[in-house]
């Protein structure tokens, strides 16, 4: 196998727009190319928000495939009942709605590349498939008895703890071995020291750019304190957040202060660069699962409890002026806190006030997340996948969210 020189490694993230000199970078990029000639399985770990899309274009482009096609799918944004015949094609007639036979992504790159990103949220029956196609290269298509034969590499991408996918019954133990013959270590944007600036720059100098606008200026303080976030959505996040302030203070000098309300406060623990605790919440940060994304929904629903708190906190004896009335709530017993998704109540109480008189109304949980979403939903015009990014909870899930709550 040839030695990957710097040079390689320079003109990979020149060609793919990478931006970062850390240690850790170079040598997960040094590793995609030192893989690319050799057509094995690899998979690709990393926080969400890390730029792991890269890594499989790096391994195509550098590898005997890369006049082939190349495509690429995002698992968690297929809805399960639809997986199959996405990834492997159908007949006509298999199901109600196939009008026609298609051909699935298996068919379309055989003899390129397929980067299925997200690989943990495929279905079990699904990944059987998988694993047949990555051990034979056979598949079937939904509704057919023929076997097809594909030359495919795959590389797959996640998020998640595979081991404890596997250990969980999530992930099958004989593909995930199968998928990682070669595993490439993404690292968080914490753990990329000087990275975080000069993606900062980088960040602010394109929307000035693109915008026409004045380019901002950070201050060593607020370079500090961006150096000093934990950046729990990594190099997604950060481009958000400079994007933000770029629009509202264009032209200025943005010290630490100005960047403060940019920076979500509940994970706003500014550390010393390379201290000891950046990797503590690395896998609490890359797992994503069920029961985190209905606490990030519940946390909303109790946030709005909160502000109700304090509405009766400004009553008088529980009078308004006029003579209106605000009724008690009831009694739930809520635990607030790290705990909170162990001990939620049936209803949410929420008081509205109005001119004319006040209004108890009381809403289950299910109501306020269908509201939650449907909210998020008209405020991102309906584009779903920005809709699941707001609500910090995967495509997929938001996808069954919708079909449930008939927000279709």
């Amino acid at each position: 196998m040839n030695r990957i020189t710097d040079s390689d490694i320079q003109a990979a993230k020149l060609r793919l727009g990478i931006v970062g000199s850390s240690p850790l970078l170079l040598e997960a990029v040094g590793r995609a190319l030192q893989v690319a000639p050799i057509d094995l399985s690899v998979l690709v770990i990393g926080e969400s928000g890390t730029g792991k899309e890269f890594f499989p274009k790096i391994i195509h482009q550098a590898g005997s495939r890369k006049h082939a096609k190349y495509i690429a799918v995002n698992c968690g944004a297929i809805p399960e009942g639809t997986i199959d015949s996405e990834l492997f094609g159908h007949e006509k007639g298999s199901f109600t709605g196939a009008i026609a036979s298609r051909k699935g992504y298996f068919e379309e790159a055989d003899g390129g590349t397929i980067f299925l990103d997200e690989v943990a949220e495929l279905p079990l029956t699904t990944q059987a498939r998988l694993l047949r196609v990555l051990e034979t290269g056979e598949f079937l298509k939904v509704g057919s008895s023929q076997v097809q034969r594909t030359n495919i590499r795959v590389v797959a991408a996640t998020n998640v703890d595979m081991a404890q996918a596997v250990a969980e019954g999530r992930f099958r133990q004989d593909l995930y071995y199968r998928l990682s013959t070669v595993q490439i270590n993404v690292p968080p944007l914490r753990d990329r020291g000087g990275d975080i600036i000069m993606l900062a720059r980088k960040f602010a100098s394109d929307f000035a750019e693109r915008y026409s606008t004045p380019e901002i200026e950070l201050t060593d303080d607020a370079r500090s304190a961006i150096r000093g976030y934990r950046w729990p959505g990594n190099v997604r996040q950060l481009k958000n957040v400079v994007e933000q302030i770029s629009l509202f203070h264009a032209g200025d000098k943005v010290d630490a202060a100005a960047l403060a309300p940019y920076l979500p406060s509940p994970n706003y623990t500014p550390a010393l660069v390379g201290g000891g605790d950046a990797a503590s919440g690395s896998d609490a940060g890359g797992r994503q699962s069920y029961a985190r994304e209905r606490e990030v929904l519940f946390n909303m629903i109790f946030q709005l409890r909160n502000e109700v708190d304090a509405l009766r906190a400004e009553l008088d004896g529980g009078r308004l002026a006029g003579g209106m009335t605000v009724s008690p709530r009831p009694a739930s017993g809520v635990a607030h806190g790290p705990s909170l998704a162990l001990s939620l109540p049936e209803t949410v109480a929420v008081t509205e006030v109005t001119d004319r008189s006040a209004v108890h109304v009381t809403r289950s949980l299910e109501d306020t997340e269908r509201e939650t979403i449907r909210e998020s939903l008209e405020r991102n015009g309906g584009r779903r996948k920005a809709t699941a990014a707001e609500l910090h909870i995967s495509e997929r899930t938001l996808y069954r969210k919708i079909k449930e709550y008939g927000l279709e």
